[in-house]
């Protein structure tokens, strides 16, 4: 017990110590009185402050003191050594040009540089460090780690695995850590591919798209394709307006070319003059289902005439369209995914009734307005032969269901099976 309390008073000071040595030197205590609150001997304290204090006035400020000037003041060559609880500089009388001073912070920094600088440089001669470095650089060539080496070579090397590693990382003997296999990894990350080009040409492109003026593009309709089990033949063609948020879902015979066109040609017949002010300029995916621009593009009314202008976003970028992609999530919740719905056993009045609850529900994008509300306010009489010619009509807010039940009890007032088996 006596041997484990020696050791504790040869300790090094600790910051809590130092800050209690520059209390009592603030308040005018002495040697003795101090080591005896901290557990040291007297001579621990004095070489403390005389080691660790500070230059506070006068050249050199804020350095350790090394020799005081000839015209220092006589009290600082005995206790306390420094101007720390001096009465004339409590009270601004002293006129010495140099002064000094301990500070607990300060000396706890001196201290601490003082102790790496003491561990700078290696514990060997130069010589044998060659030696030792010989044998390292051999073994690791060899496929060895350092904890191998140190285990191995215990007494040609008397060094931990720690050492070795330190050794090797500051460059010793022209090593690295690209000498150690565990040290330096090698997992290449993954990239972004590029976006690849669209194959209907730059003229088509999404880049061309956003080179339209920005009312063009903010007119824009989205135009995507919803499909449902896998064995269904049948899918909905969708039509997402921007600035009214208003979806159609058509039903088409097939996910092909001359289907896409057929059910745009039905559109047209339908509601030509809606269908110029709403869908005059399509932005759409790669699908093949909308891989004749021309035949898209080419009115049913009059063959030579254009009525719209197709554009596609790049390869696997949905997000281009986000409009259209967002509202299938609306979509889905009428006909949701997993239940066994068939799109087959899907038909025309099923849509009407899937784009009246879908474009009824208020959008607090608009204002807390409906699509359709949107619709008939900015198109007038041209909305309506559009609503009228599809069989969409407003639902009033108490009536809303934006769930399966409402294609389910409209197909049973109908007199039809159920969608779900």
């Amino acid at each position: 017990m006596q041997g484990k309390k020696q050791r504790e008073r040869y300790r090094r000071l600790d910051r809590a110590e130092r800050a209690a040595i520059q209390s009592g030197l603030d308040k005018g205590r002495s040697c003795r009185q101090m080591a005896r609150d901290l557990g040291r001997s007297p001579s621990t304290v004095a070489d403390e402050v005389a080691r660790n204090r500070t230059v506070s006035k006068g050249p050199g400020k804020g350095e350790r003191v090394r020799d005081a000037p000839e015209d220092a003041c006589p009290k600082l060559l005995s206790w306390p050594r420094c101007c720390n609880g001096c009465r004339h500089l409590r009270y601004r009388s002293c006129s010495r040009r140099w002064r000094c001073e301990y500070s607990a912070a300060r000396a706890q920094a001196l201290a601490d540089a003082e102790l790496r600088e003491s561990r700078i440089g290696v514990d060997r001669g130069e010589a044998e460090f060659e030696r030792i470095m010989g044998l390292i650089r051999y073994d690791v060539a060899r496929g060895l780690s350092p904890q191998q080496i140190a285990l191995g070579r215990a007494g040609q090397i008397g060094a931990s695995p720690s050492t070795i590693y330190r050794w090797i990382s500051r460059g010793y003997a022209g090593m690295c850590d690209l000498d150690l296999r565990r040290k330096c990894g090698y997992k290449p990350r993954s990239r972004a591919e590029p976006p690849r080009p669209s194959a209907h040409g730059g003229a088509r492109s999404f880049s061309a798209f956003m080179g339209l003026p920005e009312e063009g593009r903010a007119a824009a309709c989205e135009m995507d394709t919803v499909t449902g089990l896998k064995s269904d033949r049948r899918c909905l063609l969708t039509l997402y307006s921007r600035p009214f948020r208003f979806q159609l879902a058509l039903l088409m015979p097939g996910k092909t070319a001359a289907a896409t066109e057929s059910v745009l040609d039905m559109l047209e017949r339908a509601a030509p003059k809606a269908f110029r002010r709403l869908f005059s300029l399509l932005l759409t995916d790669n699908g093949a289902e909308f891989a004749d621009c021309a035949g898209i593009e080419r009115s049913a009314l009059d063959p030579a005439a254009g009525r719209c202008s197709v554009y596609y976003c790049d390869v696997r970028q949905s997000q281009q369209k986000g409009g259209c992609e967002r509202n299938h999530v609306e979509l889905r919740k009428l006909l949701p995914k997993g239940r066994g719905i068939s799109f087959d056993r899907l038909t025309g009045r099923d849509c009407a009734v899937l784009m009246s609850q879908l474009n009824s529900e208020p959008r607090p994008s608009l204002g807390g307005m409906c699509a359709i509300d949107m619709l008939l306010a900015a198109l007038g009489a041209d909305g309506r032969e559009l609503l009228d010619a599809l069989g969409v009509e407003k639902v009033p807010y108490g009536e809303l269901d934006m769930t399966v039940g409402a294609v389910e009890a409209d197909r049973r007032r109908r007199g039809e099976g159920p969608l779900m088996p």
